[in-house]
């Protein structure tokens, strides 16, 4: 699990998860320390842009309010459509 420096913490509760290296107080980082943080947001940049594009369909970025059953389908629908948008350039 990436996550950003909000969930400080959060490798109590899940073992695998990585969250950005804090700077120590009245300290720096080091060089693999920065390295390490710059790699970990590279890669979370790309599932924010990713979560972005899903919310213009307002399925995620509002409350849903038809069936329960049916927002499986429609979020796999959307999902298939923003896959084919990539694929076709």
């Amino acid at each position: 699990m990436l996550a950003d420096s909000g969930y400080q913490g959060l490798d109590k509760l899940h073992a695998k998860s990585r969250t950005p290296q804090r700077k120590p107080r009245k300290g720096e980082l080091t060089g693999e320390q920065k390295r390490s943080n710059r790699e970990l947001a590279r890669r979370r940049v790309v599932v924010e842009h990713v979560i972005r594009s899903l919310k213009i369909f307002r399925i995620l970025a509002e409350r849903y309010r038809n069936r329960r059953q049916r927002f499986s389908l429609r979020f796999k629908l959307i999902a298939g459509l923003y896959n084919y948008g990539l694929s076709r350039g």
